[in-house]
């Protein structure tokens, strides 16, 4: 059964377009990943295409659906959603899916996400991520980005993925991709682990351009420059109170200097370290 909703009679005719997927919850340190899959679905994918729906995949005894008044007075709910965008802004056929990670049935909810990068002819799924890490927020933010696929290693220029242990619904995703015989890749940005509780427009700024490159097309990110700018001021003023952090601070930038940036074999370690100290209850 399809828990796959259609936007619409008519589907868009698309041309081997990108899927592009982020979701909130456990693979969003700081934010970063859902932020930049929205501000690509913004300008890139801004039409409605169509979303899965949430009753098979939440508890919603845990993640409670919230109501909201409109300026007129009607009273509406807003479910947990997980929904699809499409458009051509980038030059190239995009999809966007900005979800929020499930809590049941990952298996049937990844099929859901196959089903439509069948149903479009996906030429690639890429799947977005940000992780917790020991890097400096003053530095450039470090971004690898993985692939199971020898050949898509090569193509795309990644670095392998041979990751083992813990993971959240990208990993599962990825891997269904790569069953199903749909490239796949993923990026993932590293969030420092010292400000793990505000959001990263520098992190998310990292990882659309990353994309963009990927890809092979322009973004004009003016407003995410501006507001990254606006993060690293406001995080170097906090850590300039405290002396304590000052001199971590400094231990971290001395290192990534000193190394030139985070090696992606390091921030792979980084990233699986990530993985494996996430709380069981948090583990997929």
């Amino acid at each position: 059964m399809s828990h796959l909703r259609w936007t619409g009679v008519e589907r868009p005719r698309l041309d081997r377009p990108v899927v592009i997927a982020a979701f909130e919850g456990w693979n969003d340190a700081g934010d970063a990943a859902s932020l930049a899959a929205r501000w690509l679905a913004e300008r890139w994918a801004p039409e409605p295409l169509a979303d899965i729906d949430p009753e098979e995949f939440f508890d919603f005894t845990t993640t409670r659906p919230r109501v909201r008044r409109s300026d007129e007075g009607e009273r509406s709910i807003d479910w947990p959603s997980n929904t699809f965008t499409w458009g051509r802004g980038a030059g190239t056929d995009v999809v966007v899916l900005v979800g929020t990670e499930p809590q049941l049935r990952w298996r049937t909810f990844c099929q859901q996400v196959l089903e439509l990068a069948r149903a479009v002819d996906a030429r690639l799924v890429l799947t977005l991520g940000a992780l917790l890490a020991e890097v400096p927020h003053s530095r450039p933010t470090s971004v690898v980005g993985t692939a199971a696929d020898p050949e898509i290693v090569a193509r795309l220029a990644l670095a392998p993925s041979t990751y083992e242990g813990p993971t959240g619904i990208v990993g599962v995703l990825g891997h269904a991709c790569a069953r199903a015989g749909l490239a796949t890749a993923s990026l993932w940005a590293a969030v420092p682990a010292y400000v793990p509780g505000a959001p990263s427009p520098k992190a998310g700024l990292a990882l659309v351009e990353h994309t963009a490159e990927l890809i092979g097309v322009a973004a004009l990110t003016t407003d995410l420059e501006i507001a990254a700018a606006a993060y690293e001021r406001q995080v170097s003023e906090v850590v300039a109170d405290d002396e304590e952090m000052t001199g971590y601070l400094e231990t971290l930038e001395q290192r990534f200097d000193r190394e030139e940036g985070v090696p992606a074999a390091s921030l792979a370690e980084e990233v699986e370290r990530f993985l494996r100290n996430r709380p069981p209850d948090q583990q997929a």
